[in-house]
């Protein structure tokens, strides 16, 4: 008799709602993104969950409102997520001494 679910490959949104460490693989919640304030066009780098209120660094207007978990941005700001890469280490190579 199979089982109604599989274990080792859940779908991505069973595996969104379960708990952080929970997941098959452990991963956060939380995100850094870039908002770019659409009256001076400066971008602010800002956490998903901030708990304080974000201003522009330029012209002092509110970028995003805390809420009890992540952060709301105010309308008609533009967003990006910030992605972080993978980078391998490159060694040199090492010729060998004779």
């Amino acid at each position: 008799m199979p089982l109604a679910k599989d274990l080792l490959l859940p779908s991505s949104d069973v595996e969104k709602r379960r708990h952080k460490k929970k997941r098959l693989v452990q991963s956060p919640n939380s995100y850094f993104m870039d908002v770019k304030c659409p009256g001076c066009y400066k971008i602010t780098t800002v956490f998903s969950h901030a708990q304080t209120v974000v201003l522009c660094v330029g012209c002092s207007t509110v970028l995003c409102q805390p809420t009890g978990g992540k952060a709301r941005l105010t309308e008609g700001k533009q967003r990006a997520m910030l992605i972080q890469e993978e980078t391998a280490l490159v060694l040199p190579d090492v010729v060998g001494h004779s």
